[in-house]
């Protein structure tokens, strides 16, 4: 299915690792939290980690958005110190 919006979020970390981390941590929501309007995937390339958040209104991207960045500032907590 073809969504009409979407936006891609992209965060860089110090190191390959801290990606993975990241990556990883997140690995389990993916599908979990989409629902009929929104969907994302979470991908990693090197130490860089990309949400790409696809969704049929505005409103449900703006969700989308509000709550991936949310789990990825989790993620980021998650991971201190494991560097």
């Amino acid at each position: 299915m073809t969504r009409a919006h979407e936006t891609v979020l992209s965060f860089t970390y110090p190191s390959e690792r801290r990606a993975r981390v990241v990556a990883d941590t997140l690995g389990p929501e993916i599908g979990e939290i989409d629902d009929a309007r929104s969907t994302a995937t979470v991908d990693r390339e090197g130490d860089a980690v990309r949400i790409r958040v696809l969704a049929d209104d505005l409103v449900a991207l703006r969700a989308g958005v509000n709550s991936w960045s949310r789990l990825i500032a989790v993620a980021e907590r998650v991971g201190t110190g494991r560097d």
